[in-house]
């Protein structure tokens, strides 16, 4: 039978645990969010992140920018934010448009209020094996769920279908803390479905609606799905055909109710760090 790893319960736990976390702390705890104009997928995000920050009692303020700003406006507020001690995290929605400089954009922010982990220093903290700090929140996720299960990773064969440095390098590092095996695919890898069949977790995102089916697999897989796109029909859906997979894998994360769930909590949770 397979088993579902839905992270409903697991939210309830990490909600518990930033409500612990900011009554302990002598000031209101607040984030800053900048985006560029008003991109569907850019609101649904900051939807998301209000109803998490409503729930936990977490203040925010949004800026939105036009999308032609100028980058030294944009570089003036991220400064001011940076000195302002009363926001604990600042998260600039991504990509940025063309005619900014990511490099500067990512250097300005302040590393101890980088939810997103796009500083250098917190990207090479990750990269030298550091995970205790700024991670990227789609791989720590991941993580969490698969520790919410008692799923070890020591030992274990491990592919990533990703090789960014937002989810797979990211990713890969965390997996090899904790004495995993890692394989990274991606789209110039030859036999896709070689390094999946021979893996004992497999983490795919792709971002292809439903596109590993159970000749992907064995009965022995376990499936993390970080993927998220539409399908056919419309529907927000991971890379994992489910229907195709029920009874003939051994366990997967569901889309929704998986990873997507918890990563605005975890982003959360990170901006109480910088009271602390």
């Amino acid at each position: 039978m397979t088993k579902v790893l839905d992270s409903t319960e697991l939210y309830d736990e990490i909600i518990a645990e930033i409500k612990e976390e900011i009554a302990q702390l002598t000031v209101a705890p607040k984030i800053s969010i900048l985006r560029f104009g008003a991109k569907g997928a850019d609101l649904a995000y900051e939807r998301g992140i209000k109803k998490s920050a409503d729930l936990l009692g977490i203040g925010y303020e949004i800026h939105e920018l036009d999308e032609n700003a100028e980058e030294d406006s944009v570089l003036n507020l991220i400064d001011k934010i940076n000195k302002d001690d009363s926001i604990g995290g600042i998260l600039v929605f991504r990509p940025y448009p063309d005619h900014l400089d990511a490099h500067r954009i990512n250097n300005l922010i302040s590393p101890k209020k980088d939810l997103d982990c796009v500083n250098p220093l917190n990207k090479a903290k990750v990269f030298s094996g550091d995970v205790e700090g700024f991670i990227p929140l789609a791989p720590k996720a991941s993580i969490r769920l698969l520790d919410h299960y008692g799923i070890d990773l020591e030992g274990k064969d491990c592919v990533v279908i990703n090789h960014s440095d937002v989810v797979g390098k990211p990713l890969e590092m965390i997996l090899l803390t904790r004495w995993a095996t890692v394989t990274l695919c991606h789209v110039k890898t030859r036999d896709l479905k070689f390094h999946t069949k021979n893996a004992d977790i497999v983490f795919t995102a792709m971002g292809v609606a439903e596109m590993l089916d159970e000749s992907y697999f064995t009965e022995n897989s376990t499936v993390i799905d970080i993927g998220l796109s539409k399908n056919a029909e419309g529907k927000w859906r991971g890379d994992l055909n489910a229907a195709a997979v029920d009874g003939k894998i051994k366990a997967y994360s569901p889309v929704p109710k998986g990873v997507g769930s918890i990563t605005n909590l975890l982003l959360l949770q990170s901006s109480l760090n910088f009271y602390k």
